[in-house]
């Protein structure tokens, strides 16, 4: 029998959406004009507020603007197209190689885990892994692959932020653990690198990977996290009398950020500073430059660091 409740609708205030679909409050605003959309109601205060129907598809269309859509384009589509573009976005090759599929099975099965809010499954299971395989191993072929299906999983809408949050958590977690464990017992130091990313680039399991590589080759790692300003990378470079700056970047860094700040920070370093740059923006194709070395992917590393070393040391 119904006693006549309802459930109030949930709305977020437009500073709760920027943090939450990563577009800003003026672009919001401008949409609002431009487009018609999103079209916000007003509480008490007379403040905006996002229905969460409308704030489901922002993030549909972040997600695609991070992809290369332009918003003109999109906004006016359904919540249904814009969800169908990006599983369309999920048939791009992906690598083959020994054991490929077994390590997709791999992936799936841990992001069922990780939806199912199974936490410490996940965490064991992934440490069992880690202890199976080898540091080298464990991040070519299970956290490199897992960390790429995950972030298929949320642009398809599947994952939620906060199962996100909780990946990369775990996974960070067991990485630091392994890194700090070689570190202790490496009697290498050269070169020395600074890792970060650019303040546009919040991701960083891209620089943990890269630091566990360089771990297992001996060379010393100075890490400021993500989103460094670039006279800070400068600063820290000076500070700790850094070789080789080392930079992350993912898909959703704008590609006039990744070219301005690389050709920035190029300029502002010592020549004798080289400056690696890996991740999958498609920016990075354009980088080809002096002092700056493009890495095709962390077995990369490996050649790099052996590369820096027959030169400089």
């Amino acid at each position: 029998m119904s006693l006549g409740l309802e459930t109030p609708s949930v709305e977020l205030s437009i500073a709760a959406v920027e943090r939450d679909t990563g577009l800003g409050k003026d672009t919001l605003r401008v949409w609002e004009r431009r487009y018609g959309f999103p079209i916000p109601r007003r509480d008490a205060n007379d403040e905006r507020s996002y229905p969460m129907a409308q704030v489901e598809k922002l993030r549909a269309i972040k997600r695609l603007m991070d992809h290369g859509h332009r918003p003109g384009r999109i906004v006016a589509l359904t919540l249904q197209e814009l969800q169908h573009m990006s599983e369309s976005l999920m048939g791009a090759p992906t690598p083959v190689g020994m054991g490929h599929a077994a390590r997709k099975a791999e992936a799936a099965h841990y992001v069922g885990l990780l939806r199912s809010h199974d936490t410490e499954g996940l965490r064991q299971q992934l440490k069992q892994a880690l202890a199976n395989q080898g540091l080298k191993q464990f991040v070519a072929h299970v956290v490199a692959p897992l960390t790429a299906a995950v972030g298929d999983a949320w642009m398809r809408g599947e994952l939620q932020v906060f199962e996100e949050h909780t990946y990369s958590t775990c996974i960070s977690a067991l990485l630091r653990q392994a890194i700090d464990h070689l570190t202790e017992t490496s009697t290498l130091a050269t070169p020395r690198v600074l890792l970060t990313t650019f303040p546009q680039e919040a991701h960083g399991l891209g620089l943990l990977m890269a630091e566990s590589m360089l771990a297992l080759q001996g060379a010393r790692s100075v890490s400021l996290g993500t989103q460094t300003p670039v006279a800070d990378i400068v600063k820290a470079s000076q500070a700790h009398d850094i070789q080789v700056v080392a930079l992350s970047f993912s898909v959703s860094m704008k590609p006039k950020h990744v070219v301005g700040g690389l050709s920035e920070l190029r300029q502002l370093l010592p020549a004798s500073v080289e400056i690696w740059v890996g991740g999958n923006n498609p920016a990075l194709k354009r980088c080809a430059q002096s002092g700056l070395v493009v890495l095709g992917g962390l077995d990369h590393i490996t050649a790099q660091v052996h590369r820096w070393r027959t030169t400089y040391a």
